[in-house]
Parts: structure tokens; sequence; C-alpha cells
């Protein structure tokens, strides 16, 4: 997963509460930082993802997969 990809499946399952749970919610799976400084600390942005979801209890379903762009033909 790129930070692009991250920052789309941040939007897409929480909207406009995104850009905030990313700032201000800590992580205890990433050091009790923010997703925001643990993509600044060079943390993988799937596991930064992943992280995310686990504290936010976003079913299993949703975590794979998402931020991707349809691929062009």
């Amino acid at each position: 997963m790129r930070r692009s990809e991250f920052h789309r499946a941040v939007e897409a399952e929480f909207g406009t509460a995104g850009a905030a749970l990313v700032a201000d919610l800590t992580l205890p799976g990433m050091g009790e930082r923010t997703a925001a400084a643990a993509l600044d600390a060079g943390i993988e942005p799937r596991d930064v993802w992943l992280a995310l979801c686990s504290e936010t209890d976003v079913p299993e379903s949703r975590r794979h997969g998402v931020g991707r762009l349809t691929p062009r033909r």
C-alpha cells in the first residue's frame, strides 16, 4: 500500500472524520503514535492502515484491498 492509497482508504472508510483520526488518534500498535506520526516515522502505510482499522473496529472485510484505484484499460 502506498501513502496515497492509505489516504484514499481513510477517506473511503471514515469520510470527513478521517483526517482528524489520522492526526489525533494514538495507535497502541504504532508505539502510541498517531497514524500521521507513524507514517512520518517511516512505518509502512499498510501497517498503519491495519492498526487504524484495529483501533476503530473496522470489520476485517473492509480492511484489505482498499485505497486502490481501478486499473485502467
